[in-house]
């Protein structure tokens, strides 16, 4: 599919990219968003609390968040309220261990985790026979959501009409090493200290089998990847961890209509993460590449109400519901 021409501009008052990335996480005000939560069982005899916002809808929207997010995080209660007033069920779906309360096993969530997705979808479905299903991803959320699509192909659940995603590191190694540089240090050192409260947390409950010592040493996802992510879910290495859970290798087989969206300047993207390519290739895939926005801004106007990616999500979905 041709890639698509972006009007999107940022405010006059964002000038740089870390700015269009930190104002929104830091700043913006939504409005209060009456979640009913559900605590759902794991086939691993594990927990996942899903958060619903029900308007009485056909169509069921599943939204998935960034790394250390919830579905309180400002860019999911922001997606959910322009939903919800245009009448969609949401459900917003918090990975394991990032609910407030830590979860049951030693193993924690990570970027390639499509097993949980599908789960909650399976629920979803059940739980109310939905006519139509979208899935919305952000960041990490995104490259789950993307892998998802593209590991079931042609087998994906008839209901799942179509999917957009923000903010996308589809390939997570180059992502990873540029996050460990120095003009990132702000956001690793914030990812850092979520991530070690959790590994604290659970070294308390569980010390047999994971430990907090030595996490003071960690300084970037490549540490942090060979010493818990890559032990812990049975990959050999961060290497092949990063391989094996990037979208990038599956975009290819998304047989659903899909829209991307990354910012030219999104300072945890590198080149790997604008598959031109794969877009080109596959009349399913359609990307979007703003020059600004940041990772998760695209604010339109004003730091609080509505914002372009939001907007634009809606815009995109309307074409297939």
């Amino acid at each position: 599919m041709p890639i698509i021409h972006s009007a999107y501009k940022a405010p006059y008052f964002l000038f740089s990219e870390h700015l269009e990335t930190i104002i929104p996480a830091l700043f913006r005000k939504n409005e209060p968003i009456k979640y009913q939560r559900e605590r759902i069982d794991t086939p691993d005899q594990d927990f996942l609390d899903l958060d619903w916002s029900f308007k009485g809808s056909d169509t069921l929207i599943i939204l998935s968040h960034g790394l250390e997010g919830n579905s309180k995080t400002q860019y999911i209660l922001g997606m959910v309220f322009l939903l919800n007033s245009l009448g969609y069920d949401t459900l917003s779906w918090n990975y394991r261990g990032c609910s407030g309360e830590i979860n049951k096993l030693h193993r924690f969530y990570h970027s390639g985790e499509t097993g949980d997705l599908d789960f909650v979808i399976e629920h979803a479905t059940r739980k109310k026979n939905y006519s139509k299903v979208v899935l919305i991803g952000f960041s990490i959320g995104g490259n789950i959501t993307l892998k998802y699509l593209g590991e079931q192909g042609t087998n994906i659940n008839p209901k799942v009409i179509c999917s957009v995603n923000f903010s996308v590191p589809c390939h997570l190694a180059s992502g990873a090493k540029k996050l460990a540089g120095w003009g990132s240090y702000v956001y690793m050192k914030r990812f850092l200290n979520s991530l070690e409260k959790k590994v604290t947390e659970k070294s308390k409950i569980m010390p047999e089998v994971i430990s907090a010592k030595g996490f003071d040493k960690i300084r970037n996802f490549l540490e942090f990847d060979e010493m818990y992510t890559a032990p812990i879910h049975g990959f050999k290495n961060a290497f092949e961890y990063w391989e094996e859970c990037s979208s990038l290798y599956y975009l290819k087989d998304i047989r659903i209509p899909t829209l991307l969206v990354n910012a030219c300047n999104d300072p945890f993207l590198t080149p790997q993460c604008f598959p031109i390519k794969e877009a080109e290739e596959n009349p399913q895939l359609f990307l979007e590449m703003p020059e600004q926005g940041g990772h998760v801004g695209f604010i339109e106007k004003k730091i609080s109400g509505i914002y372009w990616s939001e907007k634009r999500a809606v815009e995109f979905i309307s074409d297939y519901l």
